[in-house]
């Protein structure tokens, strides 16, 4: 469990939640309260009550089955005093930690699909949004968290250097939970963004095996593996953006704000969930661009296939009708009569082999000169 309490110049990191349980003690700040599930679990009771304490109301037990779910999919959902928002990340898995399989259970290594595939761990990160707390429940390896904890540290640290522009350090820490939350959902987001380099690389090396040629390509099964997982992918983005959707959607519907200032601070968080939407676009986009890759390769390798079969076959039938006239020859001067042309002569048979052997070489240049035996360029 880590606690911290972000105010408008500084975010401290607490040890207990002892401090915070009695009223008003997050006035001039928010609290950010983040868990695994485990530690949910196991300290359920002292969340709720702090959260009666510091908010005036519970997580309903619908919501705590939710946080609590690890293969929950991305969905946003809303009481009058809270907001629910669950994401599933696309992360790099801990080597220590397997992650579970985008899609399907794989009997072997050599059909699990590309390595970059099996490595994505996609465990949803559920957000509970209050007033005055963000709490949030993260896988047990808690990846996500640390790096927003890093960045929440880097920026509540006084530099020495005076600020160009006042807006500059007054954007470095989020404001309300709510940005808080989306800061978390855009490192979610960000965190696949990094890992596109290495699944375009094991794409684009399935690629050439599949178009070579002389590559005896036989591992489909890994193939079909690796084509459900990014479909998997695909299906876990689209409900990342109708969740974040949903989330802008019901932001846009609250009444509004009273004070310009209040006004001001609605208007940046609709900009940063907007901002935090079009990662989520691109990271749509970039997984049906490798999904529609593969899709592609396979075809061509088929194609190609398909092309090295029609020269094997052109090359054969070339051959074939090369030596159609000589088997014609050599029927005729086989047949069962007594008198035939040439038969009787002594050098018959070197005028009938010469004439096959001329035959034969005419037909070669014919089909050379129609280009029926040249090789197919690669």
């Amino acid at each position: 469990m880590r606690i911290f309490e972000i105010s408008a110049s500084q975010a401290h990191e607490h040890a207990s939640l002892a401090r915070f349980m009695h009223p008003g003690a997050c006035d001039a700040s928010f609290l950010w309260l983040s868990l695994t599930r485990s530690e949910l679990q196991a300290t359920l009771g002292q969340v709720q009550e702090l959260l009666q304490t510091l908010c005036g109301t519970q997580l309903v037990d619908l919501h705590v089955s939710d946080l609590l779910n690890d293969q929950l999919p991305s969905h946003f959902d809303y009481t009058s005093q809270y907001d629910l928002l669950v994401v599933r990340r696309l992360a790099a898995g801990q080597p220590d930690t397997p992650a579970p399989k985008p899609a399907g259970d794989a009997t072997s290594p050599r059909h699990a699909g590309p390595p970059a595939l099996r490595r994505i761990d996609t465990r949803p990160v559920g957000f509970a949004v209050f007033d005055r707390v963000l709490l949030s429940v993260h896988p047990e390896d808690g990846a996500v968290r640390d790096a927003v904890a890093a960045k929440l540290s880097a920026a509540s640290t006084p530099t020495s250097a005076p600020a160009i522009d006042v807006r500059a350090t007054s954007a470095r820490l989020p404001t309300s939970p709510a940005d808080l939350m989306l800061r978390v959902v855009n490192q979610i987001v960000d965190s696949y963004l990094a890992l596109r380099r290495d699944l375009t690389k094991q794409l684009d090396h399935w690629q050439e095996e599949l178009i070579d040629p002389k590559t005896r390509f036989s591992n489909w099964a890994a193939l079909m593996q690796s084509r459900q997982s990014l479909h998997h992918l695909d299906e876990i983005c689209e409900d990342q953006r109708s969740a974040l959707q949903d989330w802008i959607d019901a932001l846009e519907a609250l009444p509004a704000p009273g004070t310009p200032a209040a006004a001001r601070e609605r208007e940046l968080l609709l900009v940063r969930s907007r901002d935090v939407l079009e990662h989520i676009e691109r990271v749509v986009h970039h997984v049906r661009r490798l999904e529609q890759n593969a899709e592609t390769a396979v075809q061509l390798h088929f194609n190609v296939q398909s092309h090295r079969t029609n020269d094997i076959m052109r090359v054969l039938t070339v051959l074939t009708a090369i030596f159609l006239p000589l088997n014609l020859i050599a029927g005729i001067f086989g047949m069962n009569f007594e008198f035939i042309p040439l038969v009787h002569k002594a050098d018959g048979f070197w005028i009938a082999m010469g004439s096959m052997v001329l035959i034969a070489i005419g037909l070669v240049l014919v089909f050379w000169r129609k280009r029926y035996l040249a090789r197919t360029a690669r």
